[in-house]
């Protein structure tokens, strides 16, 4: 081989390898990023598809409806737990050591991201709750198997009108 084809092939090699090496660089940086969506019954008994529980340490979505009663805060912090659950049964504790949103309450649809813990509680970084009393998530919408449906303003008008 002379050294000009061996130039070649160098530069070839090293071209390939480092292509490759920047691409599991961003494969390994999104995978890290990557928040995946639970209902408080798939965190207890896996996907309904797949049976893939998510791991202690885990970075998830949850969401369901604020379970009644179960509000509790520390009166000299800003911690709060409370539970989180689904049509389906299923029931997940939250704690947050922030301020909640101005809509949240017991009883309405929320979404909470943040860290499963090894006690089965979620270690939420965010909470997220619902702009108004028609409007749910379509993600938690889905999982409860609600249908998520817009409003029929002609509808509603004919109907106001006669």
């Amino acid at each position: 081989m002379n050294p000009r084809r061996k130039k070649r092939l160098t530069l070839a090699v090293a071209l390939i390898f480092g292509v490759a090496a920047a691409a599991s660089l961003l494969l390994y940086a999104l995978n890290s990023n990557l928040n995946l969506f639970y209902t408080p019954s798939e965190i207890i008994n896996g996907k309904h598809d797949t049976g893939i529980k998510p791991e202690v340490g885990q970075r998830i979505r949850i969401g369901g409806m604020v379970t009644e009663g179960s509000l509790s805060r520390d009166p000299e912090s800003l911690h709060v737990e409370f539970a989180v659950h689904d049509g389906a049964g299923g029931s997940v504790m939250v704690t947050y050591d922030d301020l909640l949103p101005d809509l949240f309450r017991e009883g309405q649809g929320i979404v909470a991201q943040g860290i499963l813990m090894a006690d089965g509680k979620l270690q939420a970084t965010e909470v997220l709750a619902k702009h108004d009393e028609n409007y749910m998530p379509p993600e938690v919408a889905e999982a409860m198997g609600k249908d998520h449906q817009k409003l029929d303003y002609g509808a509603q008008q004919k109907a106001g009108a006669k």
